[in-house]
């Protein structure tokens, strides 16, 4: 879950946005921003699957799925990686 400045600055922007299931995400709760707007908020407003529907989440992973889940992910963005570049960034690491 996260809220506020993570949310308005670098969190939002990644090549892969990973929320875990129910998580709340947003730049304020949804009560100040019902307070702020005097709008009737949808059903799950800021709820990692409301904003997964709307493009703003990539995927929704259980915390106990995490670790293999950014493996996949990670493998699968480095794919165009030599491996002996890989081999020397993990030897570094």
């Amino acid at each position: 879950p996260t809220t506020a400045g993570v949310m308005a600055s670098y969190a939002s922007v990644g090549d892969l946005i990973i929320a875990e299931p129910g998580a709340m995400i947003g730049f304020a709760g949804p009560r100040v921003i019902k307070d702020t707007t005097q709008a009737e908020l949808p059903p799950g407003f800021q709820t990692a699957e409301f904003l997964m529907d709307r493009g703003m989440i990539d995927a929704i992973v259980p915390r106990n799925k995490m670790r293999d889940s950014l493996i996949n992910y990670l493998d699968y963005m480095s794919a165009d990686v030599p491996k002996a570049k890989r081999a020397v960034k993990k030897k570094v690491s």
